[in-house]
């Protein structure tokens, strides 16, 4: 019966899911019928299907979306792996805090885009200098909640901890950690978000595979179906990939308290 009434949740959830899109391939449908843009400035979704289907058959569709979740799952690792000891380092000491805040900030609102110059010059046109890029991204979208989470746990608890008689290790260990659990969940949300927005701008270091490249050599022979394909496949793919951490994120953390709408 528990089964049943599962798989009927599941069910529920995504049919829920599957109406914005639809509705928003029949709105894509009513504009095209209306005329109101020049038909060939908007592929229709028949056409753009076409062209994946072609794309997956006789082209490297399949090639470029490897290559492109490879990068972004590299950068991403790398830019949690080190935001996480930051985040926690600028908010449990206060000097450091003071201190690094201000770079972080400068950085941060730095578009990569805007060093793809520099991060040729210094790592050329491979794989790294992609990587790097993507890693810059992620490293300053995660270390800001990072950083706010710690700044938002109740001191009460460490002020009880004390009193019990914790050394700063088992508060870090007992208190700190287990709690900062769900901020790095949400950390490596957001930093998965602007991995694959700075995507297109990584794949611009002389990429001859992943969207990001198939979607700039199609601009230069304005190829707008494959344009759109590739949107569509980033778009899927970013969406795919946070619904499994929201899984994730429900098994890892369902001991907190959480208010249901």
């Amino acid at each position: 019966m528990a089964k049943g009434s599962n798989r009927r949740s599941y069910f529920t959830d995504l049919s829920w899911a599957a109406v914005p899109f639809v509705c928003l391939i029949g709105f894509w449908f009513m504009i095209r019928a209306t005329g109101l843009i020049n038909p060939t400035l908007l592929p229709s979704p028949g056409a753009v299907f076409e062209v994946f289907w072609r794309s997956v058959t006789e082209g490297d569709l399949l090639v470029n979306i490897y290559a492109s979740v490879k990068r972004v799952v590299f950068g991403l690792l790398l830019g949690m792996l080190l935001a996480v000891p930051v985040g926690f380092l600028i908010g449990w000491y206060k000097p450091v805090r003071r201190f690094v805040d201000p770079l972080i900030n400068f950085f941060r609102a730095l578009p990569p885009i805007a060093l793809i110059p520099l991060v040729i010059v210094y790592l050329g046109i491979g794989e790294v200098a992609k990587i790097a890029i993507l890693f810059y991204a992620s490293f300053f979208a995660a270390v800001i909640v990072m950083y706010e989470g710690m700044t938002q746990i109740s001191p009460v608890y460490i002020r009880v901890a004390k009193t019990l008689g914790a050394t700063d290790m088992e508060i870090f260990l007992k208190v700190m950690l287990p709690m900062t659990v769900p901020h790095m969940l949400t950390a490596l949300r957001v930093a998965l978000g602007v991995a694959w927005a700075t995507l297109v701008a990584s794949e611009l270091v002389a990429a001859q595979q992943g969207l990001g490249a198939m979607i700039q050599n199609a601009s230069s022979f304005f190829d707008l179906g494959t344009i759109y394909l590739g949107i569509i496949c980033i778009g899927t793919l970013a969406l795919a990939m946070d619904l499994i951490l929201r899984k994730l994120s429900k098994r890892l953390v369902s001991w907190q308290d959480k208010v249901e709408n």
